[in-house]
């Protein structure tokens, strides 16, 4: 009996030890071929778009696509991709379904910017001449997204009602979700400033600062995870898609890339240790 309670407690911490190291999640570096600086923007099932050095991407997880696109990319749903450019007038927002370019601008704005799409509904800022703010526009009708009391409001990242960004008040910069109905502030302890640029179901990333530098994070509601690619100088997560998170980082020469960071599944691992425990008890019965 004693030498059964030894194997259960061995494999069990075997078990914790592997669930512990698999949180550490996968990095993958991604580098357009060629170029001398990757950022990746958006993800969506397999696809990831972004920019690089004097362009932009579409990566569907094994070819790279250059797009070209009047600016950069920064969300994607299915065929859509939103994003933002220039040119003598302003800064415009687009919407690109895989054949034609549609201009987005909020009526009356000196500029606007799209950064997420989910379904019909693209989020993004617009400037209206003194303010920013946050925008909803679902093909025809443009909603205003303001946080209550912030002089400055970014939507961001979107997933169904939920929509994240990020807002300025006289107390400093902050992450909010909004669900349609109410506002929250999303605050990572101990930092500068925070911003919420992705969601996907409860999980919310973006980026903060302190006093040691930029990390990326994910937040699932109820706890805050640090997010800092092996060896990098600074790191910053824009989107999420289920168990992948994209963003980019900055090298120890300076040099950006763009990555996939794959949250790991100690559920998984869990599972199989449970097998390995009754596969032992069932053999120190014999």
């Amino acid at each position: 009996m004693r030498t059964q309670s030894t194997f259960v407690l061995l494999i069990t911490a075997i078990v914790f030890g592997l669930s512990v190291q698999a949180r550490a999640g996968i990095w993958t570096t991604l580098d357009m071929p060629g170029s001398s600086g990757t950022g990746a923007y958006g993800i969506d099932g397999s696809n990831i778009v972004g920019g690089y050095g004097g362009g932009n991407f579409l990566y569907n997880g094994s070819g790279w696509t250059t797009l070209n696109t009047p600016g950069a990319p920064h969300g994607i749903d299915g065929s859509n991709i939103v994003g933002q450019y220039y040119d003598t007038s302003g800064r415009h927002g687009f919407l690109y379904d895989g054949s034609t370019w549609t201009a987005l601008d909020m009526p009356d704005a000196y500029n606007t910017s799209a950064f997420g799409i989910s379904g019909s509904i693209i989020v993004g800022e617009y400037f209206d001449g003194s303010y920013h703010h946050g925008f909803s526009y679902n093909g025809s009708i443009w909603t205003t997204l303001d946080m209550p009391g912030a002089q400055r409001t970014y939507a961001y990242g979107i997933d169904g009602s939920n929509i994240v960004g990020f807002y300025e008040d006289t107390s400093g910069v902050y992450g909010f979700l909004y669900d349609g109905s109410e506002w929250t502030t999303l605050n990572m302890p101990g930092a500068g400033w925070t911003c919420a640029t992705g969601i996907d179901g409860s999980n919310i990333v973006g980026y903060y600062s302190d006093a040691s530098g930029l990390y990326g994070f994910i937040y699932n509601g109820s706890g805050w995870t640090t997010l800092e690619m092996p060896g990098a100088r600074d790191t910053v997560a824009y989107g999420i898609d289920g168990c992948n998170i994209v963003g980019c980082y900055s090298d120890t020469s300076g040099i950006q890339h763009g990555f996939i960071y794959t949250i790991p599944e100690p559920t998984t691992v869990l599972l199989l240790g449970l097998g390995g425990i009754s596969l032992i008890l069932r053999k120190s019965k014999v």
